[in-house]
């Protein structure tokens, strides 16, 4: 398996698994993240962090260190 910030830009990835615990896990998952969800990364800043995808129907921007704790296929 891969983690979303590995996801390419406009790529499409389905959540598997989210890794870690505590408050990092529920700010995670309170933001629609959750086993399931279809996550369409749209595109990087210039730097290359955050990465602004789009899930649920609306637009989220998350940095690439929370990114990588989510697992995708």
């Amino acid at each position: 398996m891969k983690k979303l910030s590995e996801v390419k830009i406009g790529s499409t990835a389905k959540v598997v698994k989210i890794h870690g615990a505590g408050a990092l896990r529920r700010r995670i998952m309170d933001m629609g993240i959750t086993k399931g969800t279809e996550i369409f990364v749209r595109k990087t800043a210039p730097l290359g962090d955050p990465l602004e995808m789009t899930l649920r129907g609306y637009e989220l921007t998350l940095r690439r260190e929370d990114a990588a704790s989510i697992e995708v296929e």
